[in-house]
């Protein structure tokens, strides 16, 4: 799917609403990301990357998580900084990744997305609630490049 009409037919405003939600409840910092262009290569180290580009890895607690969605490639990528992933586990990221894997292949992206940013966030709750210092770090819009 081209790039231009996934970002047409993702909501953006509940996307958004999802992550401030999501936040809302933990220290914790979530980030949708969404790549242009096609590329063979398996999505996760480009995830990887990206993270890093957008300084992701700065949060204070190490508790940032990345949703990174190519369109046009079809291919996804979740990616948590250390302090979450040493929370979750690796069986975490496998059924986040598997349940999402349903939605994109109905074309529900806006469904997809969302439950990954609820899964996510119920995650930073349990582990990194949210204290009166919390603030938030990074964008809560949509990234894409």
């Amino acid at each position: 799917m081209r790039t231009h009409h996934f970002l047409r037919r993702l909501d953006h405003n509940r996307v958004t609403q999802a992550i401030k939600k999501a936040e809302g409840k933990s220290s914790g910092q979530i980030r949708v990301f969404i790549q242009r262009g096609k590329f063979e290569d398996d999505a996760l180290p480009r995830a990887e990357r990206r993270f890093l580009q957008l300084g992701m890895q700065k949060t204070r607690d190490r508790n940032a998580v990345l949703i990174f969605v190519a369109p046009r490639a079809h291919k996804y990528a979740v990616v948590g900084d250390v302090g979450v992933h040493e929370k979750s586990g690796e069986e975490f990221w496998k059924k986040l990744v598997h349940d999402m894997r349903a939605h994109f292949k109905n074309e529900d992206f806006n469904r997809a997305i969302i439950l990954a940013i609820s899964e996510v966030g119920k995650l930073l709750a349990a582990h990194f609630p949210r204290t009166g210092d919390t603030i938030n770090e990074l964008p809560d819009e949509i990234a894409q490049g």
